[in-house]
């Protein structure tokens, strides 16, 4: 009988120790290894094993190695396709992750019931039935006939059936769920979800099928299991979003075959998540009257510009130190940008309490909203609301200059084609000729962006 051998592997950084310590020798965590039983008969790899590439060694120089362009196909999805950087590559693994119930599979279930459509695909799930995963597809009216279901959590069954069934597109849902023969450790842990993870990946580069992985995450929202698994797959999905809300985005945080930070935007209905292919129109439902406090900004998620509301109340503070909360905003540029308000600005704001809010959900971290916050905190401030029809973005620097952001042009061709009528911008993205029935003004210091705020 093979001898057991214990190892304590890492929960956040995936490195593994001989004995259990208080603190990951790696990373720094605390309290985060977890014992893992490995057969020393089943530990040791196979003759000629490959990497998770799924290919022999080769040496090649750079004018040798082929270039052409990677096939893509269609998942359906135009959102779905836009954050993958187009569509699917044959042989890629998306990681996509999200907390409970906030649509990880019914997106994935649609997506495969439409593929299935036009070429094999196959569903394995670990958390479900066959009878629910069918009763779900119903319910939301998707075509059932040609899509295959596999309830199994042994990843070497799943390839074995893989290897028979030769589908184009599988989902594997949850890799929390799965486990392989070769560890006596319980599925979820970090060497069962390492090991599976990379017998999915190499193959996936072998057979060429793309492969969707469902992740779970922690309290903190990150994605669980060891770091290392989301260095193994090519894309990491992240789905976001209220649980009661009914809006769905859905970001690209890696993407090797496409840009990172990439969005979609999703509608949770109760025929399953719809398409927002207009998504400035969805953010900018604001209130008929104007109210103090609320501005809109142009922001640049992925490859598109989104116009986005911002919401601001300023009040007078009772507390030694007042407070600055931000939801969708970067709580430390907040207090930044008020020291900029006071000392270039002449607006004090140490016993006023600031709160700021996107509107949507969305969370904007570029700095081409700094001049939108300060324009909807003056505009509380003061209790005079601003112009509906009024576009303001650009970064505020610590002497007070306001700078230049990246594609500005295509930012103000977006308030154009929503009828915003006026534009405070830097001057270095006033275009030469503005859009048609869109007055741009051109600032390049803070104190002339509030002048023309409020002439």
């Amino acid at each position: 009988m093979a001898k057991a051998k214990r190892m304590y592997g890492c929960t956040e950084c995936g490195a593994t120790f001989p004995k259990w310590a208080g603190q990951c020798g790696e990373c720094g965590a605390w309290n985060t290894l977890v014992e893992t039983v490995i057969e020393s008969g089943a530990a040791a790899p196979p003759s000629g094993r490959t990497g998770w590439a799924g290919q022999q060694a080769q040496l090649k120089t750079l004018a040798e190695v082929s270039i052409e362009e990677i096939p893509r196909f269609s998942t359906a999805s135009a959102e779905l396709d836009r954050v993958l950087g187009g569509g699917l590559v044959d042989g890629s693994v998306v990681l996509i992750g999200g907390d409970p119930g906030i649509g990880k599979s019914t997106i994935l279930l649609q997506t495969l019931c439409n593929i299935a459509t036009r070429m094999p695909a196959l569903y394995v799930t670990g958390e479900e039935s066959q009878q629910q995963v069918a009763m779900r597809a119903r319910r939301l009216g998707l075509p059932q006939d040609k899509l295959k279901v596999m309830t199994e959590t042994c990843i070497e069954t799943i390839i074995a059936t893989a290897k028979v069934e030769h589908p184009k597109v599988m989902v594997i849902d949850s890799i929390q769920t799965i486990f392989t023969e070769n560890l006596q450790s319980a599925p979820g842990g970090v060497s069962q979800v390492r090991e599976s993870a990379a017998l999915l990946v190499r193959y996936a580069k072998q057979s060429g099928t793309a492969i969707f992985l469902v992740g779970h995450v922690t309290k903190e929202g990150a994605l669980a299991g060891p770091r290392v698994l989301e260095h193994m797959v090519d894309t990491v999905l992240y789905f976001e979003g209220e649980s009661d809300g009914r809006l769905r985005l859905l970001r690209a945080v890696k993407n090797r075959f496409g840009a990172i930070n990439e969005l979609g935007v999703f509608g949770m209905t109760d025929k399953g998540l719809k398409e927002v292919s207009n998504p400035s129109a969805i953010f900018l439902t604001r209130a008929q009257e104007e109210v103090p406090g609320s501005v809109v900004m142009a922001t640049w998620e992925g490859t598109r510009p989104m116009l986005v509301e911002v919401q601001a109340l300023v009040d007078d503070s009772h507390l030694s130190n007042p407070r600055r909360v931000t939801l969708g905003l970067d709580q430390n540029r907040l207090a930044m940008l008020l020291a900029v308000l006071h000392r270039h600005g002449g607006i004090p704001t140490h016993d006023q309490d600031v709160f700021l809010n996107v509107v949507g959900g969305v969370k904007v971290l570029e700095t081409a909203s700094d001049l939108a916050l300060l324009a909807a905190i003056m505009s509380s401030l003061r209790n005079r609301p601003l112009p509906h029809d009024l576009l303001v973005f650009g970064e505020v620097g610590l002497s007070g200059e306001v700078r230049p952001v990246p594609s500005g042009q295509e930012r103000l061709k977006e308030a154009a084609k929503h009828g915003f009528k006026r534009a405070i911008v830097p001057k270095a993205n006033a275009p030469k000729e503005a859009p048609p029935g869109l007055q741009v003004i051109a600032v390049t210091r803070l104190e002339q962006a509030l002048d023309a705020l409020f002439e």
